[in-house]
């Protein structure tokens, strides 16, 4: 099942305090996605993004994230923006999800592919540890589309060396009861499903975080 719609902007973390968390030699997390990332339909606080905020909190490590997660945003938007969020926010690690939307809207997988390597280019060029998230497309898109979609987030991951989570929404999108675990729109996960997110990028993340 893919993802991606339109919404409202995920939340922004102040540009002061994470200067200031900067300064201090802690990990800025910037988290850059689409509507999977910017709590579509959800309550403030319920997406995967917070509760990786609490997780970090819990397990004291000193981080601080910000959502630069806008729903309905592609791969070229993402790009776009990238520039100003780095001169802005200066992470230290950077959780690129991105490229539902450019699937929805039949974008070209070659598109898809060299926007997210220059902007994994860009965050590693500035000091980034970047984590690729990888998203699948459903059956009725065809079968050769379907492979060759999944294959670009391990492509871009593989060529600049970055770690990635293969399927966001592993343990969601092919749970036995799936459809109790999406919104009405069948595309957008529950807060229910918020937690099997976190854990599918939780470990790959962990990994690049200070021991």
């Amino acid at each position: 099942m893919t993802t991606a719609a339109l919404g409202s902007a995920g939340a922004w973390t102040g540009a002061a305090a994470q200067a200031q968390t900067a300064s201090a030699g802690k990990p800025v997390i910037l988290v850059l996605g689409d509507s999977l990332s910017a709590e579509y339909g959800l309550k403030r606080g319920e997406g995967w993004v917070p509760l990786l905020e609490k997780r970090l909190a819990q397990q004291k490590i000193a981080a601080s994230v910000v959502n630069a997660s806008i729903s309905g945003d592609t791969s070229s938007g993402g790009r776009a923006r990238f520039p100003a969020l780095l001169a802005q926010h200066k992470p230290s690690h950077v959780v690129l999800e991105l490229g539902a939307n450019d699937a929805l809207r039949g974008l070209p997988l070659s598109n898809t592919e060299d926007n997210l390597l220059q902007i994994t280019k860009a965050a590693q060029a500035a000091g980034a540890r970047v984590l690729i998230v990888g998203i699948q497309v459903p059956p009725n898109y065809g079968g050769d589309y379907t492979r060759r979609f999944e294959a670009v987030f391990a492509k871009v991951a593989g060529a600049t060396k970055s770690a990635l989570v293969p399927f966001l929404l592993k343990g969601v999108a092919d749970a036995p009861d799936a459809m109790t675990l999406f919104q009405s729109d069948r595309i957008h996960p529950t807060a229910a499903a918020q937690p099997q997110i976190l854990d599918n990028v939780w470990p790959e993340l962990r990994k690049l975080l200070p021991k």
